[in-house]
């Protein structure tokens, strides 16, 4: 496979939000995650220091808080000031409220990323979502900014962006909402949410299906910024059925098709210059949380609160999840003109980037995914044309042949300093690839940086940690102005030139 980069031919510029993580209450992330007061681990806040340690490394640009599903039935004035256990009708659980807003806005301050607060726009009304905001933004204008001040907070927390609801066109939300009842409550949220701060940027939830985007773009794009959509792979069912490495790579077919989608309806409306995509949750593997999504609920605590401490088994997260999730970054690099954001859901325990246990943490594979990709690929995305990649056939979980490209290719330039960094991705399980990159100079230092494990199953957990990067500097041979680089089965690369 050959590839020529043109290094001046910049097709767009990335915005580091799209590395950006998301935090929900809901099994371990927050309580037993970022968040152990009194732990030894945990700093005087009651922060997990390994934690925003781990963070820091993937220069965490945003989270998402405090939801996904939680937040529709989230009344946010409960976890300030003196807080008020409640019990949590989306996951069924008691939720003392200890971590609220003012902790979640301490927390990014302390990893110094942008907070993205979502609103309870299932049973909320508008003025509480608009209230919300006073709270967060106001100066010390109103009732709602008198009580951050009085609650020890007296300068505002200058909250940028905000999403207005998080899948409320689903059965499963609380407070679903049809199409054109939910473009309108939008409308009305948001005319209220920019009289509070004009300078604000909002977001909306949706999805990729035509009725439910027209009707809120034809009503209320005019006070949007961003539109919000969701995508998770891997649905393992009440029995918690992992898809294998060879069916998680037929998921990387076709993986833009909800932002080609959604952008033709943002280019449609001639709104493609104003609002941008915020891909706030995505991962390969679906949250485990059976009987809860249903009809009929569960009445035994076993059958629907116990098995959630499967998401905890870290031989879950293999080389696949790693695999897959770079070939979903380099899909929004490839859409970075219209993607701004994206949210992997959630930053640590359940289907996390980072696992926490007693006495420290695990960084899963799909962590080193982002700290290569933070630490080492450029802000701009440079043209790169030549051969497409062999084929290989797969067979998806539904049973379906699928034709996969063997190879992801993507590159990159730092606009500081000229820097290229090419990913290259080799989704075989057992072959390696050979790319050959055409450059129009010569004479280039190059380096290499790989990450795969001894198989494609292959994981990190408590006592192994096999699937770390490593430098691999031999598998690149220069000639001329020509790179040969040859990648070993189901890895990740990163080649930097200089």
């Amino acid at each position: 496979m050959i590839c020529r980069i043109d290094p001046e031919r910049v097709l767009c510029k990335r915005d580091p939000m799209i590395y950006g993580q998301f935090l929900e209450h809901f099994h371990r992330q927050v309580y037993g995650g970022v968040f152990m007061p009194g732990h030894e681990l945990a700093d005087e806040e009651g922060f997990r220091k390994d934690v925003l340690e781990a963070l820091r490394r993937i220069k965490t640009p945003v989270i998402r808080w405090p939801g996904g599903c939680f937040v529709s039935s989230y009344h946010w004035e409960k976890g300030v000031g003196k807080r008020v256990k409640v019990f949590d009708k989306s996951w069924r659980v008691e939720d003392d409220n200890s971590f609220g807003t003012d902790e979640f806005i301490a927390y990014c301050r302390k990893l110094g990323c942008e907070p993205y607060i979502c609103l309870n726009a299932g049973t909320g009304s508008e003025e509480e979502m608009s209230n919300w905001m006073e709270y967060c933004n106001l100066d010390h204008e109103g009732e709602y900014a008198q009580k951050r001040i009085e609650n020890g907070h007296r300068e505002p927390y200058n909250v940028k962006y905000w999403s207005i609801g998080n899948e409320n066109y689903g059965h499963w939300e609380i407070g679903a909402k049809d199409a054109k009842s939910w473009a309108r409550l939008v409308l009305e949220t948001s005319k209220m949410m920019k009289r509070v701060d004009p300078d604000a940027e909002l977001s909306a939830a949706a999805l990729t299906d035509i009725d439910w985007n027209v009707n809120l773009l034809s009503t209320a794009a005019e006070r949007l910024e961003w539109i919000s959509i969701h995508s998770y792979w891997d649905f393992m069912g009440p029995n918690h059925i992992a898809a294998t490495y060879e069916q998680c790579m037929a998921y990387t077919h076709d993986l833009d098709r909800s932002v080609r989608q959604v952008r033709g309806l943002l280019n449609a409306f001639g709104l493609e210059k104003q609002i941008r995509i915020a891909y706030d949750e995505w991962n390969l593997r679906a949250w485990h949380h059976p009987n809860i999504h249903t009809v009929k609920q569960a009445s035994r605590k076993e059958d629907y609160l116990t098995p959630r401490d499967k998401n905890d088994d870290n031989s879950t997260y293999t080389v696949a999840d790693a695999v897959f999730s770079a070939c979903f970054l380099n899909m929004i690099l490839r859409n970075a003109d219209i993607v701004g954001m994206a949210n992997f859901a959630p930053m640590v325990n359940t289907r996390g980037c980072i696992f926490t246990h007693d006495k420290g943490i695990v960084l899963r594979p799909t962590y080193h995914v982002f700290e290569l990709y933070t630490r080492l690929m450029g802000d701009e995305i440079i043209d790169l044309y030549g051969d497409e990649s062999p084929l290989y056939e797969v067979v998806s979980k539904e049973g379906e042949k699928v034709q996969v490209a063997q190879v992801d290719v993507l590159a990159t330039k730092h606009s500081e300093d000229g820097t290229i960094a090419v990913s290259l991705i080799n989704k075989h399980a057992t072959e390696t690839a050979q790319v050959t990159l055409k450059l129009n100079a010569e004479g280039r230092a190059c380096c290499v940086e790989t990450l795969c494990g001894q198989s494609s199953d292959d994981y990190n957990d408590v006592d192994r940690n096999p699937v770390v990067p490593f430098e691999n500097d031999a598998a690149a041979v220069v000639c001329g102005d020509e790179i040969t680089i040859t990648l070993p089965a189901h890895s990740v690369n990163v080649l930097t030139l200089k």
